[in-house]
């Protein structure tokens, strides 16, 4: 089976990168055929927990820091759910800092900020996160030096660098997007589209790089890029393709939620044939003329619900929210 699938991969990519849609939906059933030989760690869809990532801190031009959290879900495919409380919290101070209540496959890096007063010092922050029982994780937060964060740090870690460094202008000088909703607080109903459209600006920085460094080169034959697509990241860092695109996710709510069209992800999907920046063959989506990204959400059982719009501009991001009362 693997053999048909290799042979009809070759055909679509000597007919060029616009049949790249349809090769996706082609090989994710070579990608499930040989999961088990591409994975050299545990692979886990479900059953896991979630542990809490301090990311780090920068200062503010009013004297204050900002602390950077994400986290790192050990699960490919579960999504986990833990409201505010004893199994999700910050001390000391308030046990609400704006910390997800939904947690997203893998790792998410910078999903949320904390800003912190002046005088400080050095004291920590902790935040506590309890995904499965008997299992409590946390994450110290200190405005301790080797925690400071640089755009060149946070694109490097994200993989639109290697090395930690890079000299080129594009880089160096990129500012992260932004993003305005038309909308701050909706109501909606169950089973009935509600239309979202948020306006993102973006200063054109890094350049679009339409392949991950790790991937694969323009010089490779069909059958070197199969090979390259089916096999694990070969770096011990992520890499990905770079490229200006925004995407809604559920930052906090338990229902089911339906986007469309479907969004790109936000977290770090490796795997072959994903819609992730971080996948191989993952091309960015064609920009609005207008910057006016337009979709809709479903909601399939009520209650209150974040959504989180993320502008990603292939090394930094700039995130909007927005509240929904589903009835």
């Amino acid at each position: 089976m693997l053999s048909n699938v290799r042979n009809y991969f070759k055909k679509l990519c000597s007919a060029g990168p616009q049949l790249f849609p349809a090769l996706s939906m082609l090989l994710l059933i070579g990608f499930g055929y040989s999961t088990a030989n591409a994975q050299f760690v545990p692979y886990y869809e479900s059953g896991q927990g979630v542990a809490p990532v301090y990311e780090g801190w920068y200062g503010n031009d009013d004297g204050s820091y900002t602390m950077l959290f994400g986290y790192m879900n050990e699960n490919w495919e579960e999504e986990l759910n833990v409201p505010i409380g004893n199994n999700n919290s910050f001390s000391p101070g308030p046990t609400d800092r704006g910390q997800p209540t939904h947690f997203l496959p893998r790792r998410n890096r910078y999903v949320f900020k904390v800003n912190i007063p002046a005088d400080f010092g050095n004291k920590e922050l902790i935040w506590t996160l309890l995904t499965r029982e008997g299992v409590t994780q946390k994450a110290y937060a200190s405005l301790r030096k080797d925690y400071f964060l640089e755009p060149i740090t946070m694109m490097s870690e994200g993989g639109t660098v290697g090395g930690g460094s890079n000299n080129s202008e594009d880089v160096q000088t990129n500012e992260p997007p932004t993003v305005i909703l038309e909308q701050k607080m909706v109501t909606a109903r169950v089973g009935v589209p509600l239309e979202l459209v948020a306006i993102v600006k973006d200063d054109g920085k890094p350049n679009t790089r339409h392949y991950r460094l790790g991937a694969f080169s323009d010089d490779d034959t069909p059958e070197e890029r199969f090979a390259k697509a089916m096999r694990p990241p070969i770096r011990g860092t992520v890499d990905r393709v770079v490229g200006l695109f925004f995407g809604w996710f559920v930052y906090r709510g338990e229902g089911d939620v339906e986007f469309s069209p479907p969004q790109g992800k936000s977290w770090e999907d490796t795997r072959a044939f994903q819609n992730s920046p971080w996948s191989p063959y993952w091309r960015p989506p064609e920009l609005p003329e207008d910057g006016r990204w337009v979709s809709t959400v479903t909601f399939h059982q009520p209650g209150t619900y974040v959504l989180r719009g993320r502008a990603d501009d292939g090394g930094l991001v700039g995130d909007a929210e927005l509240t929904v009362e589903v009835r």
